[in-house]
């Protein structure tokens, strides 16, 4: 009978661990199925909104849809560049552009899958990269450019220094590239603990905690080490 108690005891830490284990790993499952789903999501709202465009505004051409005047106008492009019609007409120029999309495409999965594993609003900022990020990579691949829409060669933001500079003629996947940018950006920088500039003092107390904790790990394996030999 003891025997059968200590061996049950014996077998609590290692069922305690497995129970651990098994949590993880489940917890895991549910950080890529969800962010999978934002990104598959986002992705088809990207993908409808250019087959709409595509269905009636080029019909349209050269006309448009004004929607906000000075602003953002409904206006149908086919646009075989990157931004700014950079590298048009440049066939090994684009190729080297679709390679580097891939590779890009393949890094975010690596960083949500690592770095920001833990850290929600970064993976879900970066679902959004990611997305935009396919649904050019899907246009420019099965149509040999990318369908643009969203026409903001009126709005002239630096008109007052006398530039003609402006936004020209972009889509849904680039409104996700660019405003998921923007916020992961700045949540690198100021928001949660690991940011560079946490901006709550919770935040910061939060990061000053861990590194003196990380500080007394290697305090213990240097000791450790130093025990040893």
């Amino acid at each position: 009978m003891q025997k059968h108690k200590r061996a049950a005891r014996a077998a609590e830490p290692a069922e305690g661990a497995a129970a651990e284990q098994r949590a993880k790993k489940l917890k895991a499952a549910r950080r890529i199925i969800g962010w999978t789903l934002a990104v598959l999501i986002l992705l088809f709202v990207d993908l409808v909104t250019k087959q709409l465009a595509q269905e009636y505004l080029k019909p349209m051409l050269p006309a448009g849809v004004d929607f906000l005047p000075g602003f953002i106008d409904f206006r149908y492009t086919e646009n075989d560049a990157i931004a700014f019609g950079i590298g048009s007409g440049n066939r090994p120029f684009m190729i080297c552009v679709t390679v580097v999309t891939c590779l890009f495409i393949i890094g975010i999965v690596w960083l949500t899958l690592t770095f920001f594993r833990d850290r929600p609003g970064a993976r879900y900022t970066l679902a959004f990269i990611e997305a935009g990020a396919i649904g050019n990579l899907v246009d420019r691949l099965a149509l040999g450019y990318v369908r643009d829409f969203l026409d903001m060669s009126a709005f002239r933001p630096f008109a007052v220094f006398d530039s003609q500079f402006n936004f020209g003629v972009c889509n849904v996947a680039d409104y996700f590239i660019t405003a998921g940018a923007v916020v992961f950006f700045f949540m690198l920088i100021f928001i949660g603990p690991d940011a560079v500039f946490p901006l709550k003092k919770s935040w910061r107390e939060e990061a000053k905690r861990r590194e003196e904790e990380q500080r007394g790990e290697e305090r213990r394996k240097q000791e450790e080490k130093d025990a040893k030999a």
